[in-house]
């Protein structure tokens, strides 16, 4: 999947959970690229897909827990970080056992979408709507930040 179409209130076009209920906290989520390559290599998965994981988007480059309770855009697509994705029991059967516990505190991001745009892969721009830390940046940033963006069909 090269792109993927974001509609405010709905969630992404295509997706199981588009317009499932106003409101909903989990209109669209992401995943820390960083940490799927560290589970593929923890579980000895190197052939794994994201999209096992049941997350939208791959993110690399930005601390997603910190996007909790934010607002920010990605590729000029506003959202807000609403909370963890917290991983559940599909991920023993999905990777392999002992996953959903190895994922704990790492499983992403959960969003509401506020803007209607579209993602698309590679990099592109972060920008947060207000100042929060960053582990890599004691003194937090506000502003733009470039990440890059992976998309996961099949979700």
């Amino acid at each position: 999947m090269r792109e993927v179409k974001c509609r405010a209130g709905f969630g992404l076009e295509g997706d199981r959970f588009y317009g499932y209920r106003p409101d909903y906290k989990g209109q669209i989520t992401f995943f820390f690229a960083e940490v799927f390559s560290e589970l593929c290599a923890a579980f000895h998965a190197p052939s794994l897909s994201a999209a096992v994981l049941r997350r939208n988007v791959l993110i690399a480059g930005t601390d997603l827990g910190a996007l909790i309770g934010s607002t920010f855009t990605i590729s000029g697509v506003k959202f807000e970080g609403t909370g963890e994705a917290r991983p559940c029991h599909w991920m023993n059967h999905a990777v392999a056992p002992g996953a959903e516990d190895w994922l704990k505190g790492r499983g992403g991001l959960r969003a509401r979408i506020l803007g209607d745009g579209v993602l698309s892969l590679g990099p592109t721009a972060l920008e947060l709507a207000g100042e929060i830390s960053q582990p890599s940046q004691p003194a937090g940033f506000v502003g733009k930040r470039t990440v890059e963006l992976r998309l996961e069909s099949g979700v």
